[in-house]
């Protein structure tokens, strides 16, 4: 896995949960296009056209919280987002990107983030920079066995790659 994530933000607020992210009417199915095309929908109705390949989603506090359904992060995944940064994740939201592949990072940039930041996310030195705010914000260095896992996908491609 590259160590280097690079995309545009696109910012949302404090506490939006599970049921914000992929309503609950669209739980009928599984296939994460169609979950991606349903996604933040109830939030801004037009998500899936604006979002593009490789963009970030920045957030605020509590972010996924509500139910610890896995449709959320697939819906997020699918829908482009190359990561989510928030001020601060639901602990079995954050489980659930993780075991299906998608990378998240803890900061608290929220107040200096617009919608279209240049965001870049070095995993390595544990830095995340607004280009346009001119800010760098330290975060932990991702562990590489998180990096291998969602390099794989997610845990249960990781698992079986990895013979277990």
């Amino acid at each position: 896995m590259k160590n280097i994530i690079r995309g545009n933000a696109y910012v949302v607020g404090d506490s939006v949960d599970t049921d914000v992210i992929i309503p609950a009417r669209f739980l009928t199915s599984d296939n994460a296009d169609e979950l991606a095309a349903h996604c933040m929908e109830d939030l801004d109705k037009d998500f899936s056209k604006k979002v593009k390949k490789g963009d970030i989603i920045v957030a605020g506090d509590n972010f996924g919280c509500g139910s610890s359904r896995e449709h959320a992060p697939i819906a997020i995944k699918a829908s482009g987002i190359s990561a989510v940064i928030a001020k601060s994740f639901a602990r079995i939201f954050l489980r659930n990107c993780i075991n299906i592949g998608l990378m998240v990072f803890v900061c608290d940039m929220k107040k200096d983030a617009r919608a279209g930041d240049e965001i870049t996310i070095d995993m390595r030195k544990g830095e995340i920079i607004n280009a346009r705010a001119k800010k760098i914000y330290k975060v932990k260095p991702v562990p590489e066995f998180i990096k291998k896992i969602v390099s794989f996908g997610g845990l249960l491609n990781y698992a079986v790659q990895r013979g277990r």
